[in-house]
């Protein structure tokens, strides 16, 4: 969504950012608030330095790497310091109704004002069966044999964890999970070029999707509903439509959640209390800038919601790569050893660069290992891309620390990593999309929307299916982090020798020559 369109569908009600000092909405405050409160359960004296910090578009980075090595000595300050967190994004942030204006907080415990929202039906008019796991790659199918030498590939070249690597083949190994006829699930950003919707439409699912009300949107929804075999409920004002009516019944459909934010959590509560079953929520919902952690704030709303609506509800998320993480030891002392063995001439190169760009050219990806509990030892790795901004970090920060806090608190959560993909979003950067273009100069392998797609579709299934996931809060972790540990497939991101961002205006550079080459033939 383009700003203009954003300001065009929003006006100023819905969530907003609180009004500064000059009047105006603007989101440095609050971000930094929400941090810091973080930083108060884990290093005060940190905390206090980032609320006096003039310059929080340039030092976010080290924040948010202080939210992780801070937590790695105790599990249960990782957690408090998620909640205290995410008690200040609902404190901050604003509900701006024609009611007047409040805390998400207040607004939360409000009944919903406006008329209730209704729903239309339909349902898919493809071949029953599920359609069985494969994976996109580079113009193949890959099932089978292949897929399982692929998969195998990915983990010896550490692309994905060893951990991805059996749920993987545990899903190749089980098709019949794949029938998710028992399952309701809940889509936040439902068209989201990254979710999982083209396969949850062909493996029987129950479908609740919520997307912006915009006709060419959900006729492509529809079309994908059509062709496959499952179910599908979406919200819309006024009449409910009629169920077996083509997809020109959901051109109606549609709601967006940064205006209706309390209407769609009263809807999905109401539908679910009528169909009596659990609903697996995934929040997938994705804007540019600080509407991206607007955005996350009203999933996190519903999720709220519906973890009020029933006690099994199970909750999902999509971890970037690019972010801040606890690495397992194993994994940091090969990254370790990886910046030991460089090349002498990369080594003799790189002794000039550094100094004169203030190291902050070919730094180590890891610097060493911090004690965590029960006598782990854990590596940090710093993958934080600064073209993406501090605002796509907080969102993606909130996004974990609700999936932690929420785990803690005995629920089931799915939160897996994605590799780096070359999704519109992405590459509509240049710098992004020419660094992607050469990151196998490092090895680091970024994969098409498809692959992703297909890999974390998977991995969700598996996280439903199989009972000693690290996704069911009754398997011990010995600290919360290892969630995203298990299952990360990073592309390569955790085990290279250099902090990726280091190394970005090289990659870059060798990117953008093979785009120019390619685009001259």
């Amino acid at each position: 969504m383009t700003a203009s369109e954003q300001a065009a569908a929003e006006g100023a009600l819905g969530l907003q950012w609180p009004l500064g000092a000059q009047g105006q909405r603007g989101s440095t405050a609050l971000a930094t608030g929400v941090v810091a409160a973080a930083l108060d359960v884990l290093d005060p004296a940190r905390a206090a330095r980032l609320r006096a910090d003039k310059g929080w578009r340039k030092t976010y980075p080290g924040y948010f790497r202080a939210l992780v090595e801070s937590a790695l000595p105790s599990a249960d300050q990782a957690v408090g310091s998620a909640e205290a967190a995410l008690q200040a994004a609902w404190q901050g942030m604003r509900w701006v109704g024609d009611e007047g204006e409040c805390s998400l907080e207040q607004a939360f415990a409000r009944a919903p004002v406006g008329t209730p929202l209704n729903q239309v039906q339909y349902q898919g008019q493809g071949d029953a069966r599920p359609a069985p796991w494969q994976v996109p790659y580079r113009g193949q199918l890959l099932g089978g044999d292949a897929l399982r030498r692929r998969i195998d590939d990915w983990q010896a070249r550490h692309i994905i964890e060893p951990g991805a690597a059996q749920a993987l083949h545990r899903c190749a190994q089980n098709p019949h999970w794949f029938d998710l006829s028992d399952r309701h699930v809940v889509l936040l950003g439902a068209g989201s070029e990254a979710g999982a919707l083209p396969w949850l439409a062909r493996w029987r699912a129950n479908l609740i999707a919520v997307d912006l009300p915009r006709p060419a949107l959900w006729q492509r929804i529809g079309a994908l509903v059509q062709a496959g075999n499952a179910r599908l409920w979406a919200p819309q004002r006024g009449d409910a439509g009629l169920a077996g009516q083509g997809p020109e019944a959901l051109s109606g459909a549609g709601a967006n959640l940064l205006l209706d934010t309390p209407l769609l959590a009263d809807w999905l509560c109401r539908l679910q209390h009528a169909l009596g079953r659990p609903f697996d929520l995934i929040s997938l919902g994705y804007l540019d800038g600080e509407g991206h952690v607007r955005l996350t704030l009203a999933m996190d709303w519903i999720a709220q919601a519906l973890r009020q609506s029933h006690p099994h509800n199970s909750f999902a998320w999509m971890a970037t790569p690019t972010d801040v993480f606890a690495v397992p030891e194993a994994l940091a002392q090969q990254a370790c050893q990886a910046w030991r063995t460089r090349p002498l001439a990369s080594r003799a190169m790189q002794a000039v660069l550094r100094p004169l760009s203030g190291g902050r050219l070919f730094a180590p990806n890891v610097e060493g290992l911090v004690q965590g509990p029960q006598g782990r030892r854990y590596g940090v790795v710093d993958c934080q891309v600064i073209q993406q901004g501090p605002n796509y970090a907080l969102a993606k920060r909130l996004q974990q620390m609700r999936a932690l806090e929420m785990r803690a608190h005995g629920r089931h959560v799915s939160l897996n990593i994605a590799p780096s993909t070359t999704t519109r979003s992405v590459v509509k950067n240049a710098a992004l999309k020419a660094g992607f273009a050469g990151a196998d100069l490092f090895g680091v392998e970024v994969f098409e929307p498809a692959t992703t797609n297909a890999l974390m579709a998977a991995l969700w299934v598996h996280d439903l299916r199989h009972p000693q996931s690290a996704a069911h809060p009754a398997q011990a972790l010995a600290h919360p982090f290892e969630l995203m540990m298990a299952q990360a497939c990073h592309g390569g991101l955790w085990s290279v020798a250099y902090q990726p961002r280091s190394v970005l205006p090289f990659s870059a550079a060798l990117g953008w020559w093979r785009l120019r080459a390619g685009a001259a033939r």
